[in-house]
């Protein structure tokens, strides 16, 4: 993981029962003898979260509704770190802080995971978009109960889904970045499928239920039509419009098949700067795709 990361340890679970004492009850001994929580459980998830959220980022209320996505915090932190570095490789490699470094976050979900890390950790200022009536409630909740982000963090209602960045960004407005989490799969098939790897991997597949996934997940965010591939082809075609605002586009990306395809259409779009910037967790690899054009801003 990025050497910033915050997460790169063990999970301290019991300093976060202390942060969080509603944890206690989904922590403990493994046949190790080491205190854990069941990582099939969805409600121990989203309260490890929860914990870690109050601990590293001094959230006072985070919430999301049942069955949506719940992201694993380290991998999302990540994605934040990597994109501050790539911001400081056109700053004399220091890191832009403060609110004046504008980030746009396509998809924000229910959990407003990016503006949560991002803001904390180096004071950025996010406008984060969500098609999803459910999702865009749950995000603007978490920005209103929370002061620290109530000042920083915008929340935008994407009213026409088929679209990524028209009706969102106005002519006159800026951005340092775009960050996106696009959806993998290619089908609810797909979806269901990736679920019965993580099952499998936890070692539970006799308690296998594919509604109560362990990091839950609607289907728009867990699948689309083509799948990533055709999410960030759309992407890459409709950023072209909005070349000018932006320093930096960039999507996560979790198949390493996919970058064949992904560069083909960068170079179609005739990008003046594309990169990969790889990213690690353990044994799970995945990375991100990013680029930009001559004069972009």
């Amino acid at each position: 993981m990025h050497p910033r990361n915050r997460h790169t340890g063990r999970y301290d679970l019991e300093n976060l029962i202390q942060v969080l004492p509603s944890l206690k009850p989904f922590v403990a001994p493994n046949k190790y003898g080491d205190l854990s929580i069941d990582f099939a459980n969805p409600q121990a998830v989203q309260l490890l979260n929860h914990a870690l959220l109050k601990d590293f980022y001094g959230l006072s209320f985070w919430q999301i509704p049942e069955n949506y996505l719940c992201p694993p915090i380290p991998g999302r932190s990540d994605y934040i770190h990597q994109i501050a570095d790539l911001l400081a490789s056109d700053n004399d490699r220091a890191v832009p802080s403060g609110k004046e470094v504008r980030v746009l976050d396509i998809g924000v979900g229910a959990s407003c995971i990016y503006p949560i890390i991002g803001h904390n950790e180096y004071g950025w200022s996010f406008v984060g978009t969500e098609a999803d009536p459910v999702a865009y409630d749950s995000a603007l909740r978490i920005v209103q109960e929370n002061p620290s982000l109530s000042h920083a963090v915008e929340i935008r209602k994407q009213a026409t889904p088929e679209f990524t960045l028209k009706n969102i960004v106005t002519k006159s407005e800026t951005f340092d970045v775009l960050m996106c989490n696009p959806p993998f799969h290619a089908s609810l098939e797909e979806a269901e499928e990736g679920s019965r790897r993580k099952w499998r991997n936890l070692g539970k597949t006799k308690q296998l239920n594919l509604s109560a996934r362990n990091f839950g997940g609607q289907g728009g965010e867990l699948w689309c039509p083509g799948g990533e591939v055709a999410f960030v082809k759309k992407l890459i075609q409709e950023s072209s419009i909005y070349q000018k605002q932006f320093k930096w586009f960039s999507s996560l990306v979790s198949k390493d098949a996919s970058l064949d395809a992904i560069y083909s259409a960068l170079k179609a779009a005739r990008v003046y700067d594309m990169r990969t910037l790889d990213m690690s967790q353990g044994q799970k690899k995945s990375r991100i795709v990013v680029w930009r054009w001559l004069g972009a801003r």
